[in-house]
């Protein structure tokens, strides 16, 4: 890849805007409350993103507020962008209710949105290609006259570029005779091919500097074929020295270049400055708080912050990898703030138990037969359908518990639950009888389930032996039908997520009562915070 040289002797530096608040709330199952956006525009703005694009303040009454919050307490690093679009075909500026939003908004940047397509000038707008580009003109020296930044999205850029190229550079050209600080060029139905943007961001660079009025040129890349971060560096390779995109990749239909992605690869590949330094350290942390505040899983093999991202489970790349990380890293995971994990499962070898058991802080001599009868006990219990993989809590016990000298702190000595239907409401009661040293406990409890009611009543017997356990919570709980051949008498596998505090640890059980299966995790899950 031939990447535009720097200027001036120079190393370059990308500009990063972000919209997730914006075109990443228009992705499915994604929701963002007032509450929900600001605190993601505050953790944005802590790590140094050049622009937040807080939303489209003339659509909805939530984006209004979210501005208006902001324009009490501004963010302290990161540029606020409100969204808008050009002026009405057939209008003016001063009349126009969009426009006037974006006024209201108090953001110092407008990012105003025109199109660059002759076919969706006529078919979309229903206008003629003169009356957009006077629709352009007027809009962006509408927002300038007004003391803001204007940036320009031309959107459809890549696909107006190809039907007419000749408007499409004039379309840019416009924007920045009449002000705007960045032409940014969408591929806003994600069907271009990295070819396909480097020529039309060359050629955007080469008009932009004709015009001399020193606007920049950006790229906003849609993920409909699974290319838009590498057309976003592409882009950027091309000249392009403003990326947009949003955290996780989040957007509409199959989403937008994933910032994370970009971002990681413009410093640690192309070697590029963006962003303040030391930032792409703290992008895990970024992303999982992103989709923890959005209430969406964070895929295990998410690129770069994903627990699988540098997770190694084949025996020869574990051995690889406790040699040289770099055997199948291709990057230290410290530098994205992530760190190499070791999974354990039916393809572990030796190596593969002695790394975790590292983590746990206990040794094990590789030569030990022991150590062979650990590895062969583990391939059974994966055979019985145990999977460890995401459940390092259990499969900490599961060491310790092979040592002869273990003694477990508790035991249940037997459990009952019941479901009824009282009137239109579904009771469910769980009953437990647990030995603790030569203490026995034998305590009940109700909950909106079986599953509930027995961890309800596990705490109320070991609490008050066991005062760590107070503040456990149950953050997830994942039921896994192993073979669904059997119906409704087939094995299932159940993974509890907890957490206390910041801290948090996933258990497994197995069995084909689903109840026991709950129970087995449930247990592993207060055992380890106990000894925590």
């Amino acid at each position: 890849m031939a990447v535009r040289p720097s200027k001036n002797g120079k190393k370059r530096r990308i500009v990063v805007y972000d919209t997730t608040l914006r075109d990443g709330a228009q992705g499915s199952f994604v929701t963002f409350s007032v509450a929900d956006k600001l605190l993601i525009a505050r953790a944005l703005d802590r790590i140094g993103v050049d622009y937040v694009e807080g939303g489209f303040p003339g659509s909805n009454p939530k984006d209004e507020e979210f501005f208006a919050s902001l324009a009490e307490s501004p963010l302290k690093r990161s540029r606020l962008a409100a969204f808008g679009a050009t002026r009405r075909a057939g209008g003016t500026c001063e009349g126009d209710a969009n426009l006037a939003a974006l006024e209201r908004s108090s953001a110092p940047t407008w990012t105003l949105v025109g199109k660059s397509d002759t076919w969706q000038v006529d078919t979309v707008l229903q206008t003629t290609p003169d009356e957009n580009l006077a629709m352009i003109r007027e809009s962006v020296a509408f927002g300038v006259a007004s003391g803001h930044e204007v940036i320009f999205d031309a959107e459809h850029f890549f696909d107006g570029f190809t039907r007419d190229r000749d408007y499409a550079l004039e379309v840019c050209a416009t924007a920045a005779h009449a002000g705007a600080a960045w032409v940014v060029l969408c591929d806003t139905n994600g069907g271009s091919l990295p070819s396909k943007i480097r020529a039309g961001v060359e050629a955007v660079v080469e008009r932009l500097a004709a015009v001399g009025k020193g606007t920049g040129t950006g790229i906003h890349t849609h993920n409909d074929c699974e290319l838009a971060v590498a057309n976003s560096i592409e882009g950027i390779a091309a000249g392009a020295d403003m990326v947009q995109g949003t955290i996780n990749g989040y957007g509409e239909r199959c989403g937008n270049a994933n910032l994370i992605s970009v971002v990681a690869n413009v410093v640690l590949k192309l070697g590029l400055e963006a962003m303040p330094s030391g930032s792409v350290a703290r992008f895990t942390d970024l992303s999982r708080t992103v989709a923890e505040i959005a209430n969406l899983a964070l895929p295990a093999q998410q690129h770069f912050v994903g627990q699988g991202a540098f997770a190694h489970k084949g025996g020869q790349h574990v051995a690889a990898v406790l040699k040289d990380a770099n055997a199948y890293q291709h990057i230290d995971p410290a530098l994205v703030g992530n760190q190499q994990r070791v999974l354990v499962s039916e393809l572990s070898g030796r190596g593969s138990v002695l790394s975790k058991a590292r983590e746990f802080g206990l040794e094990i001599d590789r030569e030990d037969p022991e150590t062979r009868r650990i590895v062969q006990h583990l391939k059974e219990l994966e055979h019985r359908g145990y999977s460890y993989e995401a459940a390092d809590a259990s499969f900490e016990l599961l060491l310790r518990r092979l040592n002869p000298e273990y003694l477990a702190p508790w035991r249940v000595v037997d459990f009952t639950t019941s479901v009824r239907r009282h009137g239109t409401a579904v009771q469910a009661e769980a009953t437990v009888k647990v030995e603790v040293g030569s203490d026995v406990y034998h305590t009940a409890a109700s909950g909106n389930g079986p599953v509930n009611a027995l961890d309800a009543a596990l705490r109320k017997a070991l609490i008050p032996r066991f005062p760590a356990l107070k503040g456990v919570r149950l953050l997830d709980y994942k039921v896994r039908i192993l073979d669904g051949a059997a119906g409704t008498g087939a094995t299932t596998r159940v993974l509890v997520e907890s957490g206390k505090g910041s801290k948090r640890w996933a258990t497994v059980g197995c069995s084909s009562n689903i109840i026991e299966a709950s129970l087995e995790a449930l247990l592993d899950s207060l055992e380890y915070a106990a000894r925590a």
